[in-house]
């Protein structure tokens, strides 16, 4: 299920243009703004031409606490009325304008696209960027989904258990750029209190019987498997009693030992539950899952581009065993494997299925954040090797996204799950001036 945001939404027009038309068609967008998924509409009925109209639509839009407003440019209109809205109300805007209507008697009925023009001039050059634009007589829904992410991130509540892996130097973050940049703040546990975790009877039994279902689990020990079931019910107790978003964990050196098997399994498990857990004490890439997560990908996968192949044009996005377990191809045979950690390290091994995949990582650096992203295409392969991994084709070419991901210094770690989400994340570095890699 997509992230639940609340949508303000005003049309403005000039009574010297065909302000009727274009109160029709806005009746019409109203409509048709209720068939959003999991949004509640917030609306000025009526379309509005001074000033005074538009600063008690920014009050009202303040008060109901709206994460963004469509601004219908219904006909060409003053400049004030965004500035007015804009200044009560500091949300990202969606310049909406619309088609233009057949002529009447020679004359221009709505000028739409010049009032959307107005808009954009204005805002900028009063310091504002966090808005896009559309013309259409339905609503940007990239725009929408733009405004999920950015819900989703403020105020979330992310922890951390341990710090990030040893030498993982790359993925530490500036918490307070994260506040800063996004609304979220970082909550810090001892790996101790992971394994300390109450673990509830019911939900080991029903993990014990998950990975019993799905996986071939014949290379791990009666104590491994039971191991590996409490642990995911401790996982989902430590995450649900601290109502975190997010949870980050140091993987290793110190799971296996403490604990007796690594998270990787588990973290498999969990995470097909609709859970988000970030392995190596990765922060940022955690937030991208949450990212991923509030337009409607239910399973995020944590990756690393481990390999690539130059002649066929394909890299290997694989990671230790921690891919949620539903996305296996349904052709391999699913199992969980010891194959580092002296044995302890209890993971998932499958090839993930084939299709339309999108990567993409926020990276902080020097204070502030940059957004990576790539698109491409996951082609059915063999399993080969231990771990959870997709071989990928990308839509620019592996050459162009290997230098991309050296050159920029972008850290290693991206989340990857499927669909085409590439022009929404585009947008959501717009409305948070993001600068995208």
């Amino acid at each position: 299920m997509k992230q639940k945001i609340k949508l303000g939404a005003v049309c403005l027009a000039r009574n010297t243009f065909d302000y009727r038309a274009a109160a029709d068609i806005y009746q019409s967008i109203l409509i048709g703004l209720q068939d959003l998924e999991n949004a509640e509409i917030v609306a000025i009925p009526d379309v509005i031409m001074e000033p005074d109209d538009a600063d008690n639509a920014g009050k009202l839009f303040a008060s109901k606490l709206v994460d963004g407003i469509a601004v219908v440019s219904g006909t060409f209109h003053l400049g004030h009325l965004v500035l007015k809205i804009k200044e009560k109300c500091d949300k990202p805007l969606l310049l909406w304008g619309l088609p233009e209507i057949p002529y009447n008697g020679g004359k221009i009925r709505l000028n739409s696209v010049c009032g959307v023009n107005l808009n954009a001039s204005n805002l900028t050059k009063a310091g504002y960027k966090d808005f896009t634009y559309t013309i259409s007589k339905s609503i940007d829904t990239d725009w929408v989904d733009a405004v999920r992410i950015k819900a989703a991130l403020s105020g979330a509540k992310i922890g951390i258990a341990g710090y990030r892996a040893h030498g993982f130097f790359n993925v530490d973050i500036d918490e307070l750029a994260a506040y800063k940049q996004f609304g979220c703040l970082v909550d810090h546990y001892e790996l101790s209190e992971v394994f300390g975790q109450a673990a509830s009877e019911e939900r080991t039994a029903y993990y014990a019987n998950k990975a019993a279902r799905i996986f071939d689990c014949s290379a791990l020990s009666d104590r491994q498997r039971e191991m590996v079931a409490v642990l995911a019910s401790k996982l989902e107790a430590f995450v649900r009693s601290r109502s975190l978003a997010v949870l980050a964990v140091r993987c290793w050196p110190e799971f296996a030992a403490g604990y007796g098997v690594s998270p990787c399994a588990a973290m498999s498990l969990v995470q097909d539950e609709g859970y988000i857990f970030a392995c190596e004490g990765d922060i940022d890439c955690g937030l991208t899952m949450l990212c991923h997560q509030a337009i409607g990908a239910r399973t995020p996968f944590m990756a690393d581009l481990s390999q690539v192949n130059p002649e066929e044009d394909s890299a290997l996005m694989w990671h230790c065993g921690v891919a949620p377990c539903s996305l296996c191809d349904g052709v391999c045979t699913p199992s969980l494997d010891t194959y580092f950690a002296g044995g302890k390290g209890v993971t998932a091994g499958f090839v993930m299925k084939p299709g339309r995949i999108h990567a993409a990582r926020l990276d902080s650096i020097n204070g502030r954040y940059r957004l990576f992203q790539e698109s491409g295409e996951a082609v059915p392969m063999d399993k080969l090797l231990t771990g959870t991994y997709a071989k990928c084709r990308f839509d620019r070419g592996v050459k162009t996204v290997l230098d991309k991901v050296v050159y920029s210094g972008i850290a290693h770690h991206v989340s990857m799950v499927y669909g085409d989400c590439g022009r929404v994340f585009s947008v959501f570095a717009r409305l948070q001036n993001i600068e995208e890699i």
